[in-house]
């Protein structure tokens, strides 16, 4: 149990209420109870605070409390930052597990060529490779595979079952999540009636303080690298294809498939599910909405939506105009009624069958 007030301390805000208020934890505004405190980022979610048993929120300075005033009986701890503040709140309550040391187990697969820097950590089932190099605190969950020739930096995390194929290059600080695969074959193929594979001599080179989601697949490239710029976050399910050169501090959301060849500049958001032709350049500073379909190469400092995806205020545009389709179609029925224009045929139902 904490006191609202030494929470308050502990954040460093300014108190609004009940100081000696017990808290036991805290969660969320949906699962919070009223022992929890909670977080208010933006006024719009006031309410939800209001109406839920919770009787102590963290709130961001720009709610103007004294203008809505307090008079529901609950408590507020004011700051500049409210989600930074409840995240420390959260971590006195429950602090992160730490994992015990385990050094260079015995159990792992590791090639007398391989050069592990101190600190590091390889647990059980994994497999390291002729002539990897691994940096100083870097850390290697169990089963992880990492071919010959691959070099990791300082302080990395890979998590189980990951596999990394030979040649590539991965920088200091990443987070590489269960189930990705960095540097597997690029999907292309020489004109032929087989099919040939085309060269994959290439690899994945990886920047600083990158994080790779869960089932993510990075292709290396035909004959030069894929390129991940430092900063860049990938999400689960995201898919890079050969030869790709990614920005830095790009933001790539869940089942993102970038086909290959594409450029992307720095600070590049893209919603679930966007898809990107093959060859095309994406400015810096793009935002793609989710499902958006690209074809074509698109400025920077822009937000793009729909397929094919053109700027958000045109495609809005012609979505009022197509949901405006069956009134107009009615005036267009009545005009022609009321003149001796031929009548329009209807419009055929569509037969499975």
């Amino acid at each position: 149990m904490k006191q609202l007030g030494e929470l308050a301390a502990w954040i460093g805000a300014r108190l609004l209420g009940d100081t000696d208020l017990q808290i036991s934890g805290a969660r969320s505004i949906l699962q919070a109870t009223k022992d929890d405190v909670t977080f208010v980022a933006a006024e719009k979610y006031l309410r939800n605070f209001i109406e839920s048993d919770c009787l102590a929120a963290v709130v961001a300075n720009q709610i103007d409390l004294d203008r809505i005033g307090t008079k529901w009986s609950k408590s507020f701890l004011q700051v500049d930052d409210a989600e930074a503040s409840f995240i420390k709140i959260v971590k006195l309550f429950r602090p992160p597990s730490e994992r015990a040391r385990v050094g260079i187990c015995e159990r792992a697969n590791i090639s007398h060529s391989a050069e592990i820097a101190e600190d590091v950590d390889v647990y059980p089932g994994a497999f390291i490779g002729d002539n990897v190099r691994i940096g100083c605190g870097t850390i290697i969950h169990p089963n992880v595979t990492i071919l010959e020739n691959t070099t990791l930096g300082a302080n990395t995390v890979v998590f189980p079952n990951v596999v990394i194929y030979e040649n590539c290059v991965i920088g200091n600080r990443c987070l590489i999540h269960g189930g990705a695969v960095i540097g597997g074959y690029g999907f292309g193929y020489r004109s032929a009636a087989t099919h040939e594979l085309c060269a994959q001599l290439g690899n994945v080179v990886i920047g600083d303080d990158v994080e790779i989601g869960c089932n993510t697949t990075i292709d290396r490239g035909t004959y030069d690298s894929t390129l991940i710029g430092s900063g860049t976050k990938l999400d689960n399910h995201v898919m890079i294809g050969h030869n790709c050169q990614i920005g830095k501090h790009n933001l790539f959301c869940s089942q993102v498939g970038i086909a290959g060849s594409c450029v992307t500049g720095d600070y590049v958001v893209m919603a679930g599910q966007v898809g990107i032709g093959d060859h095309l350049t994406i400015g810096d500073r793009t935002t793609l909405a989710a499902q958006s379909g690209v074809m074509n190469d698109l400025k920077g400092n822009q937000t793009y939506l729909g397929s094919p995806a053109i700027p958000v205020r045109e495609q809005m545009q012609i979505h009022a105009l197509v949901n405006r389709l069956p009134e107009m179609r009615k005036q267009l029925r009545q005009l022609i009624n009321a003149s001796d224009l031929p009548s329009v045929s209807p419009v055929k139902k569509y037969d499975a069958a």
